[in-house]
């Protein structure tokens, strides 16, 4: 961990340990603890709110703002020492947060923001304390008191926003229920969640949420799994179907046998790794860590030509004002908001869109991608054979008869025959079924004979196919459809195409990448008649077909030799080694699967356009990195001269507690650039919202 992360984690255990009322860090449910930045928030808020009481007296009895605004407070004996008193408790107190934090830069060699803060109000205690005993004429007490309650209301603010970036992993805790309704001989039973094991039977009632994974043994239902894989529509489950803990069975109840818990649900591995996403570092974080160091040096050195230039002009005092207010102003507060906040609102959003990072760095490579390469088959394919064409004198009778005989075949083809017919009407029943390896199936129908293959089939038993029906079927076959015919009465009288059904969205896929200025490729072991009629269909820019599983990388490889950076999509599985080749590997229609060691993204749907949120997202949060950068580093580079005093020829100096008002804005003004990130609409179909965010 970076020294300037270390400091602030030390500040806020500090912050926990000695505050009485003693925050948790977090919060058990159902047996899954989370939490994290909500106990610092309460903490900071506590904090702020005491010193803030504390510093009003302070303000009043300081001299300088009773000249300021003409007034005389209340006298009693020891009034004088009301400013003194409580300016001591609020920096012992309200301080300790910073000086802890400094402690532990000192100690590590990694100068950062808590150091420069400790600082700044270690300078400012020791001025009034000495005035105070006479030996500066100096009444610093009510800056000092400023200068502290402004740095608590920012740390306080940036644990509120990194906590509500953060509530991802709350959400994804609250999606369990607190208990499960477990099955036995007798009746049920409502158990808490830890008490499952692996082999218990739960009912799951109609809206209720499955409380562990499992696989339906008895019932049917759709499922909402929005919360796992941003999927919107519920999803059909039948006996022998698996379920993942947190979705809700909408319309029916459902049995479920348990088969994983606790920390190893699917729900526990997201919640994983997006915590594990939020808190690794990327280069861009690297450069902020980095620049904070070098701030603090820059600071000190800004410092001391203040001190000396002011000293030297014979204004001891203020060259001591001056001084406090460089080192106020130049606290690198914005700057080490800038990254961390922007990463965990990305890593959180992300999540609940369906797009899990393993690997933070492949979601910052993502946005400079200009090549994605799809693996047809299950990515921009169904991965499942449909009927997409029939030549018969009777369509609806010749593809009832050919299910027939298909009925009891477990073939691919055969079971999107049987599909097909039965959205069409009644299926007749058939006998006798025998099937033909590598040839067909052959049953009886009517008391005859009917026959359902390939060419194979027809070449064995030499057969031709009629004239007609040999131009309807020369289409199908230029594309690379398989064609099978159904043979009745030593005949051909029907046939059909049987294609990998390109999916719905996935043109939608292709476009979208088009209009980012993405070319799209596609590799495929199919034919090369095949990858070219999918190519054809969806605008695909370049095609590699008849490719073994193990010779995609080598195609992943060619591109990047010509200078591309490649995002290798594809399913987790044959494609490990082109996905761990690319410059980013994307897992699509994992599921919940988050054990894909190849892949830096995964993508929880089978939606090829949730590639397209990934680069968006990637695209949105590195410009809004840099946007934050400038805006700290700008903030700096024209606030560090005029504390100094550039303009106190013209009758200008600017006092501390100014200074951390302003240091204090630039802080939320970074937050607030951060936070419009949660508005970036990474659903399929949010090209609007999408587009307009990218903009700004």
């Amino acid at each position: 961990m970076h020294a300037d992360q270390h400091g602030h984690e030390r500040g806020h255990a500090h912050a926990e340990r000695e505050d009485a009322a003693g925050a948790h860090a977090g919060h058990a449910h159902g047996g899954h603890a989370h939490g994290g930045h909500a106990g610092h928030e309460d903490v900071y808020r506590r904090r702020f709110w005491i010193n803030l009481l504390l510093a009003v007296p302070v303000v009043v009895y300081s001299e300088s703002i009773q000249d300021w605004l003409g007034f005389t407070p209340p006298d009693f004996p020891g009034s004088d020492f009301v400013a003194p008193a409580l300016g001591t408790a609020i920096f012992l107190y309200g301080g300790a947060v910073f000086l802890s934090g400094a402690r532990s830069e000192i100690r590590d060699r990694q100068p950062g923001m808590m150091l420069l803060v400790s600082l700044a109000i270690t300078v400012a205690f020791v001025a009034s304390a000495a005035s105070t005993l006479g030996i500066f004429e100096l009444e610093f007490w009510w800056e000092l008191s400023a200068l502290v309650v402004v740095m608590l209301l920012g740390h306080w603010q940036e644990m509120k926003a990194l906590g509500q970036a953060r509530g991802a992993l709350s959400a994804l805790a609250e999606l369990l229920p607190d208990e499960a309704e477990r099955l036995h001989d007798g009746g049920s039973e409502r158990v808490p969640l830890d008490e499952l094991e692996i082999g218990d039977v739960v009912l799951v009632r109609p809206g209720g949420r499955v409380p562990a994974d499992g696989e339906i043994v008895a019932g049917r239902a759709e499922l909402d799994e929005s919360m796992i894989t941003g999927e919107s529509k519920p999803v059909a489950k039948d006996e022998g179907a698996a379920v993942v803990a947190g979705t809700v069975a909408t319309d029916s109840a459902i049995r479920v046998r348990v088969t994983a818990v606790g920390d190893e649900t699917a729900l526990a591995g997201i919640q994983r790794l997006v915590d594990e996403a939020q808190t690794s570092r990327s280069r861009t974080q690297a450069i902020a860590d980095r620049s904070a160091a070098l701030l603090f040096y820059v600071a000190v050195g800004a410092a001391v030509v203040t001190f000396v230039v002011w000293a030297l002009a014979g204004d001891l005092d203020e060259a001591v004002t001056t001084t406090v207010t460089v080192l106020v102003i130049s606290c690198p507060h914005a700057l080490g908001l800038a990254i961390p906040l922007v990463i965990a609102i990305a890593t959180s959003l992300s999540a609940r869109n369906g797009i899990l990072v393993k690997d933070r760095l492949s979601l910052e490579r993502s946005r400079l991608v200009d090549v994605v390469l799809f693996d047809k088959t299950g990515t921009l394919t169904r991965g499942e054979h449909v009927v997409t064409g029939l030549a018969a004198a009777d369509d609806d009778l010749a593809l009832a008869r050919a299910a027939a005989v298909e009925g009891d075949s477990e073939h691919p083809h055969a079971r999107a025959i049987v599909a097909a017919a039965a959205e069409r009407g009644p299926i007749p029943a058939a006998a006798d079924f025998q099937a033909m390896s590598g040839r067909g199936v052959e049953a009886s129908l009517g008391g005859k004979r009917v026959a359902v293959g390939g060419p194979t089939l027809l070449r064995e038993r030499g057969l031709e196919v009629p004239d007609g029906l040999r131009e309807e079927t020369q289409p199908w076959r230029d594309r690379g459809a398989s064609v099978v015919y159904l043979v009745e009465e030593g005949r051909v009288s029907a046939a059909f195409a049987l294609e990998d059904q390109v999916r719905p969205e996935a043109r939608e896929a292709v476009d979208s990448l088009h209009e980012l200025g993405v070319r799209v490729g596609l590799v495929t072991g199919d034919a090369q008649q095949v990858a070219d009629a999918v190519a054809a269909e969806l605008g695909i820019d370049e095609v590699f077909a008849e490719v073994l599983p193990e010779d995609k990388e080598r195609h992943v490889r060619e591109l990047q030799d010509r200078g591309h950076r490649v995002a290798m999509v594809g399913d987790g599985v044959n494609d490990a080694p082109a996905l761990a080749r690319a410059d980013v590997g994307i897992a699509i229609g994992a599921g919940t699967d988050v054990a894909i060691e190849s892949a830096g993204v995964i993508l929880a749907s089978d939606d090829p356009r949730g590639v397209v949120g990934v680069i968006t997202l990637s695209r949105a949060s590195y410009r809004k990195m840099l946007q934050n950068l400038g805006w700290a580093f700008g903030y700096n580079v024209l606030a560090i001269p005029l504390a100094a005093g550039v303009l106190a020829p013209f009758g200008f100096t600017l006092p501390p507690a100014v200074g951390a008002l302003l240091m204090s804005l630039s802080t939320i003004v970074v937050a607030l650039n951060a936070l419009t990130l949660r508005g970036l609409d990474l659903r399929p179909g949010g090209t609007a919202r999408r587009k307009a965010i990218l903009r700004t």
